[in-house]
Formats: C-alpha cells, sequence, structure tokens
C-alpha cells in the first residue's frame, strides 16, 4: 500500500494495514492492560475488550450469544464470574451479555474464564459481523415456518476466528434472520435481514439491506431457499470486505455504500461472488402479533417471559431462572428485546411475580456506557410505566446518538442528551414516536427535539392518553392511520397546545395527508392559535413552557426547579 493511499484511509484502517487484529492477538498474554495506547484499544474490541481512554482503569467485555440459545450450564457459569469479580452484568440489544466495571489487573484472566464452555467473545465488537439474532421464538412457537438457528450457526462459524474477517470488514455489520410470521422484535434495523417469505409454495427469505438503527434496511428484491442462504452470506461478506469504503469513519456502514453505488451495483458485485443466479423477491409474510407474559408452544407446552430490569440482571436472577429451567427441564433463551424466556414448561405458571413492567421497553447500558448520557436502568421516574406495560408499547431509550436502543424502530424513541437550551436541567430527551417496524414501512417521526427530564413523564403520558382516545388496537395502526397524516411540526404543536391548555383533544381524524393550511385551521378551531410559522410557533411555546429557572436568561417562567439525583 503506498504512503498516498494510506494517507487518506481512517485511523482504524491504518492500524489493520500495519497489523492483522489476529496476529495482534498472538500479544494477547503480554499486553500491559493498565497503559494501553490507541491501537490497543482498536485491536482489543475484535476480542470482545473494550475501554476508552478517559476510563482507563474500567473495562467492558461483550459475549457473543447466537441466536440467543444458552444452556444452563452457561448461565450458571456467568453468574459464578459476576459474582467472584462483583461486575456488572446486563444483556446487550442483540441478545449477548456484556460484563461492566472490570478492573484492568483482571481483565485478561476474567477473559479467559468467559471464553470457555462454548461461550465466545471473539468479534462481539469492533469492525466485525456483530452477533447474529433471531426471534426468540425460533421454531418452536404457532408462527414458526423455518428453524434457522442452524444456518446462525454456520455462518457465526465461517467468520468466528477467520484471520481474513476477524476485526478486518470495513464496518461492523449486523444480521438477524427469522423464519416466523410474527417476530417479538423487528429486524430492519440491521444491515442485513433475511425476512421470511413464500415464492412458487416455497418457504424461504426475502434479503432486505442497508439498515442500521437509525435507518430501515431495504427490500432487495432477492428470494433466497434455507440451502442458500449460507452461500449468500458468504458472497456478501466477501462483496462488503473487498468494496467496502474503508476512507471516512461515518460513511463506512452498508447503507452509505448502497447510497454510494445503489442496491442495483451492489447486488452485481454480490453475483459475482456467489456464482449463480438470484431470483427476484417472493412474498413477504410478517404480522403484527402481541405477545404474552406465557406463549403456547407447538408442542403444547408453555413458554414464560422473564422481565429483567432494562436489561440489567444480577446474580441471585440468573440462579433462581436456572434452578427453574432445570427443575421443569425447560430450555433458557435470550430474546434480544432483552428478555428471558423459559421454554417447555408443562403448566402456565412460575414463582415470578414481581417483574419491572420492562417487557417492551428496549435500554442501552445507559451509564454503564461511556458514551452515554442518562441512563434509563436507573431513572424509571421519567416513565408512565402502567401505561406503557397497559398497552405494550414498544419503547426503545437510547443514552446517546449511537442509538443502541433502536429509538427510532419504536413506538415511542428517546435519546438522552445534555443542553442548556431549556435553563439549568439536568439534562433532556429528544423524542421520537410512530414508527411502523412489523413490516419494515417507517422509522418514527422526531417530535421534540428535546423535552427536560421534569417534563417527560407528563409529555409521555399525554402522547399515550391520546392515542387511547381512539379505537386502535396498536400504537403502529394509529400511527399508520392518523400520526402518518400531519406533519411533525403540526404535532408538536398539538401535543404542545394540549400540555399548556391541561386539555386531552385528540387529533382530527382525517383520510388524507393534511396540508399545511389545514393543519393551521386545526390548530385556530380547537385552541385559538394564531399560527403563520408552525415550526417557529412550536420552538418558542416549548420553550415558553418547559424552560427551567435557573440558567436561561431569556425567558424565566414562575417554575419551581426540580433537582434530580
Amino acid at each position: 500500500m503506498s504512503p498516498t493511499t494510506q494517507s487518506v484511509l481512517n485511523r482504524r484502517e491504518q492500524y489493520k494495514a500495519r497489523l492483522r487484529p489476529y496476529d495482534y492477538f498472538a500479544e494477547f498474554d503480554t499486553i500491559d492492560f493498565e497503559s494501553l495506547g490507541e491501537g490497543d484499544r482498536y485491536y482489543l474490541q475484535d476480542f470482545g475488550i473494550f475501554n476508552t481512554n478517559f476510563l482507563e482503569d474500567e473495562f467492558t467485555i461483550r459475549l457473543r450469544n447466537a441466536g440467543g440459545r444458552i444452556s444452563n450450564e452457561q448461565f450458571l457459569h456467568l453468574s459464578d464470574i459476576a459474582q467472584v469479580y462483583n461486575l456488572s452484568l446486563i444483556i446487550t440489544t442483540r441478545g449477548g451479555f456484556q460484563f461492566h466495571d472490570i478492573e484492568a489487573e483482571n481483565v485478561r484472566e476474567i477473559w479467559y474464564k468467559l471464553n470457555t464452555k462454548g461461550l465466545t467473545s471473539w468479534q462481539s465488537f469492533g469492525d466485525n459481523i456483530r452477533n447474529i439474532v433471531t426471534d426468540v421464538y425460533d421454531g418452536v412457537n404457532n408462527y414458526a415456518k423455518i428453524e434457522v438457528q442452524e444456518l446462525i450457526l454456520q455462518m457465526q462459524e465461517y467468520i468466528l476466528q477467520n484471520p481474513k474477517y476477524v476485526g478486518m470488514l470495513p464496518r461492523r455489520v449486523s444480521i438477524g434472520i427469522s423464519g416466523n410470521e410474527a417476530n417479538v422484535t423487528a429486524f430492519f434495523a440491521n444491515d442485513i435481514y433475511f425476512s421470511l417469505a413464500k415464492k412458487e409454495d416455497t418457504y424461504g427469505f426475502n434479503v432486505y439491506m442497508g439498515g442500521k438503527n437509525t435507518e430501515l434496511a431495504q427490500d432487495a428484491d432477492i428470494f433466497l431457499k434455507y440451502e442458500e442462504v449460507f452461500a449468500f452470506f458468504k458472497a456478501f461478506v466477501s462483496t462488503f470486505y473487498t468494496h467496502g469504503s474503508r476512507f471516512s469513519r461515518s460513511k463506512t456502514r452498508l447503507f452509505y455504500m448502497i447510497k454510494e453505488i445503489g442496491l442495483v451495483t451492489l447486488k452485481e458485485l454480490i453475483q459475482g461472488e456467489y456464482q449463480a443466479s438470484l431470483r427476484g423477491a417472493g412474498t413477504v409474510i410478517l404480522k403484527q402479533a402481541h405477545f404474552e407474559k406465557f406463549e403456547t408452544l407447538k408442542d403444547d407446552t408453555f413458554s414464560f417471559r422473564y422481565e429483567t430490569n432494562f436489561g440489567k440482571i444480577n446474580t441471585n436472577e440468573i440462579k433462581e431462572l436456572a434452578l427453574f429451567a432445570k427443575e421443569n427441564k425447560a430450555s433458557i433463551r435470550v430474546g434480544i428485546d432483552q428478555n428471558i424466556y423459559i421454554l417447555g414448561l408443562l403448566e402456565k405458571n412460575s414463582p415470578f411475580t414481581h417483574m419491572p413492567k420492562s417487557a417492551t421497553i428496549l435500554a442501552c447500558a445507559g451509564n454503564l456506557c461511556p458514551y452515554g448520557v442518562w441512563s434509563i436502568k436507573d431513572e424509571t421516574s421519567y416513565l408512565p410505566l402502567d401505561l406503557i406495560h397497559k398497552h405494550q408499547l414498544k419503547v426503545g431509550f437510547s443514552g446517546c446518538s449511537k442509538g443502541c436502543a433502536r429509538h427510532r424502530h419504536s413506538d415511542i424513541g428517546l435519546i438522552g442528551l445534555k443542553t442548556n437550551n431549556f435553563g439549568d436541567t439536568e439534562g433532556g430527551a429528544r423524542l421520537f414516536i410512530g414508527a411502523k417496524y412489523s413490516q419494515g414501512e417507517s422509522i418514527a417521526k422526531q417530535l421534540f427535539s428535546m423535552v427536560p427530564f421534569v417534563h417527560l413523564k407528563a409529555t409521555l403520558t399525554l402522547i399515550i392518553e391520546l392515542f387511547e382516545l381512539g379505537t386502535y388496537k396498536h400504537f403502529q395502526d394509529y400511527a399508520h392511520q392518523t400520526l402518518d397524516k400531519y406533519s411533525e411540526d403540526f404535532l408538536a404543536l398539538w401535543y404542545l397546545c394540549n400540555l399548556q391548555n391541561n386539555t386531552k383533544r385528540p387529533l382530527p381524524l382525517v383520510t388524507n395527508v393534511q396540508t399545511t393550511e389545514e393543519e393551521i385551521h386545526y390548530l385556530e378551531e380547537n385552541f385559538h392559535l394564531q399560527v403563520k410559522d408552525m415550526n417557529k410557533s412550536a420552538t418558542l411555546l416549548a420553550k415558553k413552557l418547559w424552560t427551567v429557572e435557573g440558567e436561561d436568561h431569556h425567558y424565566k417562567p414562575p417554575i419551581k426547579r426540580v433537582k434530580f439525583r
């Protein structure tokens, strides 16, 4: 590689050019974890170890967990390690496990203990194929048409510890595959999603590509039979490895490759590696469904959903769950909804009655992550949990803009922020509503760029209460039939006017997308609000309602400041 080419590669690519991550691992036993350089931090991510230069003495180790399957023995092993070293343990939003609060002197010892009993942390961070996910009911419930676990293991085995690919992709790749008609969680946030489809009376998979936490994967117009998926996967990996951008770090995801060259060209490149014809898409089979705490499975046994504390789980919980599964000769699975599932119960009962109403709430690592601005795991007072639980709303809470909780693929999504736009606040959240995620139709709209924490619960409560006034069964139906008919500025003003007047006026029922003139008419008619520019009016009204007394010198309403711990 010439010096000229080297100079335009991003920093990570420069390190890869000097030394492959796989070759770096040969030095693992001699690494001084108390004095890491920038390159060390890059390389270690490929083996599941994470550290930053502003938290030099604290480490995280992440485990892969292919398809969410974990044995009783493995589950207890994780509990023992967390207990011995006094670690925090969370379930990730890809159904893996993350150990936090690891001291530098214990990293290597804990890493080796975790990478036993069939468990692995390889390629769980960094520029790799990340943990491959599926529906937690893969192969076992009445929606299941094709069981995909063997495909997932085949794909993982291909890339795991493969010197060519360990840490060497242009950027991370997330993959989801499901052979179920209805899924607990949607998969359109993945770089590649293999979705259940049917063509010529044969079940298989339609391929979607280019998704991420803030974008939907696009229909690639490809249908694959079960036996063709692995070959296509290998062709894709080779194509992305060879042709993906390695320059500006912010433009190296598959989404940007598609944006630059187009899906047609990407398919042609994959075709060259696949060495077989690609069929056009079949009929995708995806339904919207509601899943209860207990579900009846194909074999007439039952599954039980255990709600974790927004992804956090302690050693006592693990041991109790493992004991319960063992006594009932049941199996354990981990959902990408951060819940634990016990499958194969003979009766619809469990000893676990006190759970945190978090079944449909997806939360990132929060303050356990160095990038997190806030942690919903610790501040549930911001949420109307009873209402969320009552309607089983899909809610995504990301502690920063990286969006690990898939906030734009949810009924309600939030990103934690720090800002002084509303005075002397402890922070707030950017608010999104109304994704149509089950069939990958649309991401959520941004409703407010910032809601101070002190006003968040009231705002969320109003949103849900206005939904309740309709006759919709699911929030996605509400999004499709009502929210989508209006602009983001109008929706923001409508909610703000209700908050200001302490009213609960539902959105007008309309059949077509509304014009600006029609929206302004509704605001004048219902709230006597004179509007010329809806965006400006919403900004001013939000400022008036939400500014906290203290630091803002432009507006100081007589609102008592509320302090949060």
